[in-house]
């Protein structure tokens, strides 16, 4: 069948009159690129994740190449993932000249595992990036325990888990805002809790980070006075310097965001509580209703009460395609003969042909996450989503595993 409006996508933006407006009010403006929009749309930010510095770029990529380089990872450096992510999450190491490295997923969480963390450590491990896959974050005191004690920099690929968070001790944490990671990174893309169209941000409450973060998203280039390096005294200069005067000091990246994509995250991060809210409930909907459906295993947190902490990017089911007589492309064609959409997230990067070619991974490397590949499936989830469209998707699941 042919998409059509009545077509259930696994996920969509929502836009509303207001944010709108609010990118209008922004092309009637003087800015269209780099203006005001884009230090409040970081202060704003920062301020509801609890950051005291927020980096706003292009796409949530060029943040996690930028995190690499604020920490000086490069050639004869290890960077571990998780093997269950998006491939930006390994490749930002790789953009760098370090080695990027995979340890495997806990099998109940879907994250990077701590215990194999420790297990498959090696000394040249400079950073470890730690995926909050779906939106659950990963047991981050864990694997900061690991990597601290080994002097390694923790980097929390939260662009999954905007706006959540988790519970550790007793205490509410948010991404981004706890004392288990040196840096966060979050993506705005449209089918995320908040969408800038594209878009993404690094977020740290360390001084330096930041401010290199931004001298580098433009370019390496500077206009402060006190960060220039060529002398007075140099006969290149030719005459005074001027308002005009800039200097590159590095090798920097054209990753600004624009003030038309700051307009629109303003206005959408006045709904985000809303949005994470309406995923909150979908997900305990469908978990209500597959508790009981023979060979499929709803999501589960890595504790109890971190349900109502998770900001739910993806509900991702893990079904027994075998047992149940039915290849996977075999479910996802039922699901789209009834308008529904469903996705696979992910193939296993360290299976990908790049990795296999350049740093000789392949099967069996990480079991749990290949493991879990063979049975992954993310069902409809989005704020828009009415309860009409969600009976829909429950029922056309529970018919298909009668």
């Amino acid at each position: 069948m042919s998409m059509s409006s009545s077509f259930i996508p696994y996920g969509r933006q929502d836009i509303n009159a207001e944010d709108i407006e609010a990118v209008a009010a922004s092309l009637g403006s003087d800015y269209l690129t780099s203006g005001p929009r884009i230090e409040e749309f970081e202060n704003a930010f920062a301020r509801f994740v609890g950051a005291r510095y927020a980096v706003a770029v292009c796409n949530a990529t060029s943040a996690l190449h930028l995190a690499m380089r604020v920490v000086d990872a490069g050639p004869g450096d290890r960077v571990v993932t998780s093997p269950n992510t998006f491939l930006s999450s390994a490749n930002c190491a790789a953009f760098v000249g370090a080695t990027p490295d995979f340890s495997d997923i806990d099998p109940v969480t879907y994250n990077l595992c701590p215990d194999s963390l420790e297990e498959n450590w090696k000394d040249d491990t400079r950073a470890v990036v730690a995926v909050a896959y779906a939106g659950q974050s990963a047991d981050m005191p864990r694997i900061a325990e690991a990597c601290r004690s080994r002097n390694a920099v923790i980097i929390e690929d939260a662009c999954h888990g905007t706006g959540g968070g988790f519970r550790h001790g007793g205490t509410s944490y948010k991404l981004g805002a706890h004392p288990w990671a040196d840096i966060t990174t979050f993506s705005f893309h449209p089918v995320k809790a908040l969408t800038t169209g594209e878009g993404g941000m690094l977020v740290t409450d360390n001084a330096d980070y930041a401010e290199r973060a931004r001298h580098l998203r433009s370019h390496g280039v500077t206009r402060n006075p006190d960060k220039f390096e060529t002398p007075d005294s140099d006969p290149s200069l030719l005459s005074e310097r001027g308002s005009w005067y800039y200097e590159m000091t590095e090798l920097g990246y054209n990753y600004r965001i624009t003030d038309l994509q700051c307009a629109l995250g303003l206005s959408q991060i006045k709904r985000l509580e809303q949005f994470i809210a309406r995923r909150r409930e979908i997900v305990s909907a469908y978990n209500s209703a597959f508790a009981s459906i023979p060979h499929l295993q709803t999501p589960i947190t890595l504790n109890p009460d971190d349900s109502g902490e998770v900001s739910w990017h993806l509900y991702t089911t893990q079904i027994d395609f075998e047992r149940l007589g039915l290849t996977r492309t075999a479910y996802m064609d039922r699901l789209r003969e009834h308008g529904i959409g469903s996705q696979v997230l992910y193939i296993p990067v360290h299976l990908q042909p790049y990795y296999r070619k350049k740093f000789g991974y392949g099967p069996g490397k990480c079991p749990n996450a290949e493991n879990y590949y063979e049975k992954a499936l993310s069902l409809p989830l989005f704020p828009q989503m009415t309860d009409d469209e969600l009976n829909h998707v429950i029922d056309t699941v529970i018919a298909i595993h009668q």
